[in-house]
């Protein structure tokens, strides 16, 4: 058996959950998820303290701490990673970064069953941070590296124009200024949606049933914009 801890803030969202995998059994996935704009600080350890005493267990019994590692709101990365970095370090666990744009894509995927997916988040400054998804086998792979560009510059995958493709998250709250083409190949799209630690939780289990759990000392944020971000933070 497995038992992993996933935290976000990467957005005006704030939520944790935490997966329990037990060999030849379904799945026990718990989790919290409250819209808490500016709030990260006050909510975050709470509702980590909320999955698990849902699930009746102590930090002591995790076997990894994973965290939405961005793209997303600067503020609220560096909170989510000073605490999952926090837990890991002290339980000395082994840490997971799960990419923001991922978990958007694997919830769409789950909860709505769209399999083509273009996940975006408002990267403020007229830009977006933006990745494309085919999902197969109930997880999202990668049509594109992720990437921070003004809405302008959005392209869909080349070779899958014609695909069926929603758009996912606040980033297509830009819709006005994205190209002709690209609007007329998002047959819906989504700029309400938020990522939610229990997709990430999924995606983290994944990593660390593979052996991809790092030391929680190497983990970091990922910032696609790391020369603006930090500036503008000062």
């Amino acid at each position: 058996m497995s038992i992993l801890l996933a935290l976000d803030a990467s957005s005006s969202a704030c939520s944790a959950a935490l997966l329990r995998r037990r060999s030849g059994a379904n799945d026990e996935l718990l989790s919290r998820f409250e819209m808490t704009p500016r709030e990260h600080t006050r909510r975050l350890l709470p509702l980590v303290d909320e999955v698990l005493a849902e699930a009746g267990i102590a930090p002591s019994a995790l076997d990894a701490v994973a965290y939405g590692r961005g793209p997303g709101s600067f503020t609220g990365l560096r909170i989510a990673a000073g605490a999952a970095q926090g837990l890991a370090y002290g339980l000395d666990r082994p840490l997971i970064g799960v990419s923001t744009l991922a978990a958007l894509a694997l919830g769409a995927h789950r909860r709505h069953h769209f399999r083509w997916l273009v996940t975006a988040l408002d990267a403020r400054m007229g830009e977006i941070y933006v990745a494309a998804w085919q999902c197969r086998d109930g997880l999202p792979e990668p049509l594109s590296e992720e990437a921070v560009m003004p809405p302008s510059r959005l392209r869909l995958p080349a070779g899958h124009e014609d695909q069926d493709w929603v758009g996912i998250g606040s980033g297509w709250g830009l819709w006005d200024a994205m190209p002709v083409a690209v609007q007329a190949g998002i047959g819906q799209r989504l700029p309400e949606v938020e990522a939610d630690a229990a997709d990430m939780a999924l995606l983290a289990m994944q990593d660390l049933e593979a052996g991809r759990g790092r030391p929680a000392h190497l983990v970091q944020p990922v910032y696609l914009r790391d020369q603006v971000a930090w500036k503008k933070a000062r």
